[in-house]
């Protein structure tokens, strides 16, 4: 075995941290002057890579990096899993989800209003007068700050299953009209690589987040144009090597993506628009 990846295997894992704001934005540098490079969802699990001042910066899931405020994280409690990773969990399954502090929509304003994906872990049901009405239609869920939220039962899925390709197109034409957000990956707003890189990822499948990326990525494979099916991936740029937005395809020369073109967010595209027929270099599928 090379040494170099004896060692990198034995290498002690940097220090995890869960990201606590509903999206968190994740910056080129230990500044919020810096640009936005990506983002990371409520619950979603981090390594900690380096610290500046009140700065971090972290890894996320799918390997990328950049800079976040320590104000976005809370630091895994030594000899405990990390944020719903354990136990019973669920996931955001509407697009936005809103907690409160009792099962009532009415009595206080949310506590948090959650992004799609979004993961909790499962409170036990506080106990209740015998005449107190049992909520059934609402599940407690502990944050990570320890205080419990209520959530209404019709936001949330306990164990979402991957999805066909076909299913992947019928989830992204439910973001149709979501605006556009340069380093997006949530349903607060998606750029074009972070919306594929989701619908891609509802397949169980994790794919790098940049477009140029994941073109060349291993677990695709080209395909021609002409034998394109639901849920290929499409690459355009000026060339195969200067590759700047993706989409899916969903059929009958068709394809959904999240743009900047003609008015910005998520919309229906077709391959013979002049506009997209010229920049389209790349047809993949996943493997």
């Amino acid at each position: 075995m090379n040494w170099l990846l004896v060692l990198a295997l034995l290498a002690p894992a940097p220090p995890g941290a869960v990201v606590v704001k509903p999206v968190a934005n994740m910056y080129s540098g230990a500044s919020e002057d810096s640009d936005v490079v990506s983002q990371a969802i409520f619950g979603v699990s981090v390594g900690m890579v380096e610290e500046r001042g009140d700065w971090a910066k972290v890894r996320t899931p799918d390997d990328y990096t950049g800079w976040m405020p320590l104000a976005s994280l809370r630091r895994d409690t030594e000899g405990r899993p990390a944020y719903a990773t354990t136990g019973k969990v669920v996931e955001v399954s509407s697009l936005f989800a809103n907690l409160y502090r009792e099962p009532s929509v009415t009595e206080h304003e949310p506590l948090l209003t959650l992004p799609f994906e979004a993961r909790l872990e499962v409170a036990a049901r506080p106990e209740a007068p015998a005449d107190e009405q049992t909520h059934e239609d609402w599940l407690p869920v502990r944050l990570p700050d320890g205080r419990i939220a209520w959530i209404q039962r019709g936001d949330i899925v306990s164990h979402p299953e991957p999805l066909s390709a076909q299913e992947a197109v019928d989830l992204a034409k439910r973001f149709i009209g979501l605006t556009y957000t340069w380093g997006g990956t949530s349903a607060f707003g998606f750029d074009c690589s972070g919306f594929t890189q989701m619908l891609v990822r509802r397949r169980g499948i994790v794919m790098p987040r940049d477009a140029d990326v994941q073109a060349a990525w291993q677990g695709v494979v080209p395909i021609e144009r002409n034998k394109l099916g639901a849920g290929d991936l499409l690459f355009f740029g000026a060339s195969p090597r200067k590759i700047t937005h993706t989409g899916v395809y969903i059929g009958h020369g068709r394809f959904i993506h999240d743009t900047t073109h003609g008015h910005p967010g998520v919309q229906i595209g077709r391959l013979k628009d002049p506009h997209w027929a010229k920049l389209l270099v790349a047809c993949r599928r996943l493997k």
